[in-house]
């Protein structure tokens, strides 16, 4: 592998204007066929297998005009003074039901008045507005409409707030991005001492990103991308897009610090940490693609998209990267030599030696203390309550979160997610019966408030009732009131099948689905990771160490979610407007983005270890020298995908703050604990054990030349005379004329 790309890295940069083209070309034709692609489909929300979707289907079916998966808001109005039945107070209200039914996009708005909408006191009542088409194809025009009317509405006297899946707007703009992409440009620069080694990487990762997303752009209609699909695309790819060309950038300084040609610099460069980065490319992928195994369409396909950026990163990084170095020639040169000095004559050793030496001089302490600190924070992920965010977890300042309020104040907190119970006939009869012995059976239940006369369908079959939790929709208590109402005794006695679909009832389903999925999808990613480790550093104990330290991680970061998201540590904070469940999607996006680049910072801080310990220094020396080479750069690539993540905090979307938050400090303990300080003290007490492979297994294990063993020794000694590297990686004059390539 290293001898491979190394050759490749040695074309890309003989031919260097011919590869920079190629890539300009790529993108000026991606471009291209992005505008005259077609918009991307909205995205597909479906969640096949649920039951919940299952009532949907059925609703569709038998119910067309009800449109059951079409976008709604709650038009809440409260009198200040007086009631809101009084005169003046209903001739507002009414007139602003007018005005809502006037938007094309409308198929009904209630009357609260004819529906008994209004609250026990009087004060308050609400209009339901239902739209023809689901929220994500609901037209910017419409949104504006119900904000402007609602708006409008408002007075002294009579109070206006909304809420619902039609008032949110599509999550757009790239302040997350761009925030993310100034802090990596600080770390950097200082991190090369250098504006134009530090605008690579910058330059290359926007690159891949366009790339990707102008590609994504293309195949979103065939391929049925959705309109956010490039999100996740876009956060992993910018961060890895940086971390890759960090690396190989990093390392082509350091070849032409130890006195190598610039082609035969960029050709080791992209032989050894270009062997690092196409293998924990390769991890990333396996974590991302395999997102589809938990089968909700949306989040196959966002990973995907995203695995197809991270290839594009790890191409630019082999190919277009030493490129670039060649177009750059003298500007891009060797790390400064360090000016600070002790009392002898040596420079004074870097930060990351000095903590190395540390760390395998007392690695049993260090690992006690790594484990127990990580051990304690993961606590609160055993109490892990998984649902997905609605308007109660919005900003108190917003309107759908004060419509929320109003109602729960008023209603009750049920009111603000009512159950769809669905009714089916047993053999295609009549479910009328049914349907009235269902609702009888409901009512009887001390957690629900109210329950809605059945409506019955054209045939006859099939007949729907709203049922009114007597709970919130976020609670356990309403989470159970679903599992009770699905349980097949309800419909026993009454010769039906009872279906529960509705907001609530769909976020069961999916957390229950993603909860599922979570331990296949773990073993799958760790699995495949596990065995592609096992290549790259022919051992059995470095791979096992790699994956113990990720689950550390994770848990670490989901106990870290949980203490601030769920129980409301440090909400004030962060931001978090009103604790409960976490976020869904957050643990399988954690287990498979984290995995991911946990083993990105294994792969390019263990090679550099493995590549001393090949090259003649003893298994401590080695952890001494891997962190001599890398530790810099490594902590500069944790601090830039720690900014990207952690950016994605300020929005005020409780999913995008969940999962920036959750992303950031899982990154944050997998790099600083568990690589940092759990990596080398493990690796000090194994000593030799951990590069050993049983024979068997080293027959059947592929030499993949990670480290760059064969690539020194044929640079050594290019005609197979015997010639050898000097266990310190440096070569005799010999060497040093034989290593030059053509074209220097």
């Amino acid at each position: 592998m290293a001898t491979f790309l190394s050759r490749l890295g040695r074309f890309s940069f003989r031919r260097r204007r011919l590869v920079a083209l190629l890539w300009v070309v790529l993108l000026v034709g991606t471009g291209v066929l992005a505008g005259r692609a077609p918009a991307p489909p909205p995205n597909d929300f479906s969640m096949p297998g649920t039951e919940a979707q299952q009532a949907y289907d059925l609703l569709d079916r038998n119910f067309p005009e009800l449109n059951a998966d079409g976008a709604t808001a709650r038009v809440v109005f409260r009198a200040q003074d007086g009631r809101i039945t009084d005169p003046e107070a209903t001739r507002a209200v009414q007139e602003t039901v007018r005005e809502l039914a006037d938007d094309p996009q409308v198929t009904r708005v209630t009357d609260p008045y004819a529906t008994r909408s209004v609250s026990a006191d009087g004060s308050t009542a609400y209009a339901q507005v239902a739209y023809e088409v689901p929220a994500s194809k609901l037209a910017e025009s419409s949104r504006t409409a119900l904000r402007d009317t609602v708006g409008q509405a408002g007075s002294t006297e009579l109070t206006v707030e909304v809420g619902g899946n039609a008032v949110d707007a599509v999550a757009g703009g790239h302040s997350s991005e761009a925030l993310g992409l100034a802090v990596a440009a600080v770390v950097l620069v200082i991190t090369f001492g250098a504006l134009l080694a530090a605008g690579l990487p910058l330059l290359t990762a926007i690159l891949g990103v366009g790339i990707g997303g102008l590609a994504i752009k293309v195949l979103a209609e065939p391929l049925g991308l959705g309109s956010t699909t490039s999100g996740l695309a876009t956060m992993i790819g910018l961060a890895v897009g940086i971390d890759y060309a960090l690396f190989v950038v990093s390392r082509y300084r350091a070849e032409l610090a130890r006195g190598r040609s610039r082609e035969e610099a960029a050709g080791h460069a992209v032989g050894t940490a270009g062997s690092a980065v196409v293998f924990a490319g390769l991890t990333v992928v396996i974590a991302l693609a395999g997102l589809a195994v938990v089968g909700i369409p949306l989040l196959t396909r966002m990973g995907l998209a995203a695995a197809g950026t991270v290839v594009l990163a790890v191409l630019i990084a082999v190919t277009l990267i030493p490129a670039l170095l060649g177009i750059s020639g003298r500007r891009i040169g060797p790390p400064r030599a360090g000016r600070r000095r002790g009392e002898d004559d040596g420079p004074k050793p870097a930060m990351g030696v000095r903590w190395a030496r540390f760390v395998v001089r007392r690695p049993v302490a260090v690992l006690l203390g790594g484990i127990a600190l990580l051990g304690v924070i993961a606590v609160p992920a055993a109490s892990l309550e998984m649902g997905l965010p609605g308007d109660e977890s919005k900003p108190a300042s917003t309107t759908q979160r004060r419509a929320y309020d109003l109602v729960a104040d008023r209603f009750g907190p049920g009111y603000n997610g009512p159950l769809t119970v669905v009714v089916q006939a047993a053999g295609g009869g009549s479910a009328q019966a049914a349907a009235q012995g269902v609702a009888e059976d409901i009512r009887d239940r001390k957690d629900v408030a109210a329950v809605g006369q059945p409506r019955l369908s054209e045939n006859g079959d099939t007949a729907v009732l709203n049922v009114v939790p007597a709970t919130a929709p976020s609670s356990t208590e309403t989470a159970d009131l679903v599992h009770a109402l699905r349980d097949p005794s309800l419909a026993g006695d009454n010769d039906a099948h009872v279906l529960v679909a509705g907001t609530t009832a769909m976020n069961v389903d999916v957390s229950q689905k993603l909860s599922d999925a979570l331990l296949p999808y773990l073993g799958l990613v760790v699995g495949l990771a596990f065995l592609l480790l096992i290549a790259v550093f022919r051992s059995l104990l470095v791979p096992l160490k790699a994956a113990l330290g990720f689950l550390l991680s994770v848990l670490a970061g989901l106990g870290a979610v949980v203490a601030v998201f769920q129980w409301g540590w440090l909400s004030s904070v962060f931001g978090v407007a009103v604790p409960g469940p976490v976020m869904s999607m957050t643990p399988i996006f954690m287990v498979g983005v984290v995995f991911g680049l946990a083993m990105d910072y294994e792969v390019f801080l263990v090679t550099r270890m493995r590549e001393a310990y090949v090259h003649g220094q003893s298994p401590k020396d080695s952890v001494v020298s891997g962190f001599e080479h890398s530790a810099r750069v490594v902590t500069a690539a944790a601090v830039i995908m720690i900014s990207v993540f952690a950016s994605f905090m300020g929005s005020d979307e409780q999913m995008l703050k969940t999962i920036g938050f959750g992303l950031a400090a899982a990154v944050l303990f997998d790099a600083f604990i568990v690589r940092m300080a759990l990596v080398p003290a493990v690796l000090a007490l194994l000593g030799r054990r951990a590069w050993r492979l049983p024979r068997w297994l080293d027959r059947l294990v592929p030499d993949l030349d990670v480290e760059g063993e064969r690539l020194e020794r044929d640079q050594a000694d290019p005609t197979g005379t015997g010639g050898e590297a000097s266990p310190d990686g440096g070569r005799d004059p010999v060497v040093e004329t034989a290593g030059r390539g053509p074209g220097h």
